[in-house]
């Protein structure tokens, strides 16, 4: 494992800019196509349900920033299941048609699986069921996948930084075994989800020994495995552009021992870059935000556990919607407020990555916002 050099630096300490949107003077009816400066329409919305974790991933809640005396969010401050609902119903009239519930872990969330029966039964604009996902580390899913199921979740990502015990330990630094996340990984088969996914951020000198591993694991599973660089998210990981892998460099190291062939994406704006192995035994991607940006097709919001707006998973300022809830605004008033912000996006951190004008910024961790 390479030496972490961590500044104990808290993200609401670093008073990350946050301000209670404008209602605009006429009101209009969402119409579905709402579009930021760049013509980027509102596709996805990922809500984080809890800003807490079990895991401390040396990436993303290093136990040096992430410890016993850290400020969490009291329960009064998060956004209760009827405030994340009456937000998601609003943002899928602007056009939203995936949900994805992230953490944290979201399954700390008590009774998250409440939550998920609330916005199961949402329709998108044209009547199609709603795309509703979650992302986990995995932990707790021997005891929660049939639940989620049943709640009528669409989708499972899991989060897993490794195939080999001693490395996935160092990984999550609490010393939980892999076998674990992987019986997790069963159950949710088990529960009936066919469309699972697992993501493992690569980060040179530390895991990157595990891509052969991991890949081989995976295939003739049905399980899609996905690859991320490590990303200079918040200021909490160390991150150091010397640790990132290229996933061109992930998809080399693949195709010399398990042979690939490019597909096209799912949709558009879709951030995994998708291989196929040439023997039909399954699926890799690549997540390449910091080699290969993907700003000029991103179609995602992103709701914090405090009910904060933010265009951006590396964005420097939010947007105070539970103020508007907690006020007793309308839907009405709350959909132009978001319509607003939105129309006014230019953010693109990824290709502006190392520039002037992004030089000292503080950005929101990713635990506080999810990945």
């Amino acid at each position: 494992m390479s030496e972490r050099v961590i500044p104990l630096i808290d993200e609401r300490q670093r008073k990350i800019g946050s301000h209670v949107p404008v209602i605009p003077a006429q009101l209009l009816n969402p119409d579905g196509l709402l579009a930021d400066q760049r013509g980027r329409s509102l596709h996805d919305l990922r809500i984080s349900v809890t800003d807490r974790c079990n895991f401390r991933c040396t990436y993303c809640m290093p136990k040096e920033v992430f410890d016993k005396d850290y400020p969490y969010l009291a329960h009064s401050d998060l956004l209760n299941f009827e405030e994340i609902t009456r937000l998601a119903k609003i943002y899928i009239e602007h056009g939203v048609e995936k949900i994805r519930l992230t953490g944290g872990e979201p399954l700390l969330r008590k009774h998250v699986e409440k939550l998920i029966e609330m916005l199961a039964v949402l329709k998108t604009r044209s009547g199609k069921p709603l795309d509703l996902t979650l992302t986990t580390n995995g932990s707790l899913l021997r005891k929660k996948a049939q639940s989620l199921k049943d709640a009528g979740l669409s989708r499972l990502t899991v989060s897993l930084d490794g195939i080999d015990d001693h490395i996935f330990r160092q990984m999550n630094d609490v010393d939980f075994p892999v076998a674990d996340v992987l019986d997790g990984i069963e159950a949710a088969r088990e529960a009936g989800f066919e469309n699972i996914k697992v993501n493992m951020v690569v980060k040179k000198n530390c895991n990157d020994q595990e891509i052969i591993p991991m890949a081989s694991y995976f295939r003739n599973t049905g399980v899609t495995l996905r690859f991320i660089e490590f990303m200079d998210v918040g200021a909490s990981n160390g991150w150091n552009m010397s640790e990132v892998v290229p996933s061109a460099e992930v998809i080399k190291k693949i195709h010399e021992v398990f042979p690939l062939t490019n597909i096209d994406p799912n949709y558009p704006g879709e951030v995994a870059e998708r291989w196929r192995y040439v023997d039909g035994s399954g699926e890799v991607g690549v997540i390449s935000s910091v080699t290969q940006a993907f700003c000029k097709d991103c179609s995602r919001a992103r709701l914090s556990t405090e009910g904060k707006m933010y265009l951006c998973l590396f964005a420097t300022e939010g947007h105070d919607l539970k103020a508007l809830l907690r006020e007793g605004r309308t839907d009405l008033e709350i959909s132009n407020a978001i319509a607003q912000v939105w129309s006014h996006r230019v953010d693109r951190y990824s290709e502006l990555r190392g520039s002037p004008e992004l030089a000292n910024k503080a950005k929101v961790e990713m635990s506080y916002i999810g990945g």
